[in-house]
């Protein structure tokens, strides 16, 4: 078991740690924005979420990271950070799936990839079977460009912190 593997444990940790900024990001943000905030949340799984989970691990695009971050957290959902961020429900990204297929993220027939989440800016955030973290350079999915924005869903969540954070001390929008 590799190092940066997605433990329950950790992601448990993460979404705490995540939820102690959010809390009081949402009790100031109309006094420093002028508006004021929408929902942002990190919604848990819950039971009815697994049969969707199991699905994804069965269509063999999805690494087994991506499937401990599904078994913990059904959504993150930050449309006041930077410009926003999103990592959709699961049954999204098998919906997604099913009406556009999987992504090209490489030559190879084993590099196509699922599109997992977005930002506020139209691009999409696309993982699989290698765990890589990619975000589209524009909004279109059809023959994508992408950059590699995470060596793996670990570090993805560790960015999605550190831009939360960030956004929280400074206003800035982040990495991702």
């Amino acid at each position: 078991m590799s190092a940066r593997t997605l433990l329950p444990a950790w992601l448990t940790s993460w979404m705490t740690r995540v939820s102690a900024v959010l809390a009081p990001m949402a009790a100031d943000f109309e006094r420093r924005h002028g508006y004021p905030p929408d929902t942002n949340e990190l919604r848990p799984a819950v039971p009815d979420d697994r049969p969707a989970t199991r699905t994804l691990l069965r269509s063999g695009l999805a690494h087994p990271d991506l499937i401990t971050f599904y078994d913990g957290i059904a959504a993150v959902t930050w449309p006041d950070v930077g410009n926003g961020y999103f990592v959709d429900p699961v049954q999204d990204v098998l919906l997604r799936f099913k009406e556009y297929d999987a992504i090209e993220i490489g030559t190879g027939e084993d590099d196509r990839g699922l599109v997992i989440g977005s930002n506020g800016g139209g691009q999409c955030y696309v993982t699989g079977p290698s765990g890589a973290v990619y975000r589209t350079r524009t909004a279109t999915l059809h023959e994508p460009e992408l950059t590699k924005v995470a060596d793996d869903l670990r570090q993805f969540l560790e960015l999605l912190e550190e831009s939360l954070t960030r956004f929280v001390s400074d206003g800035g929008p982040g990495r991702l």
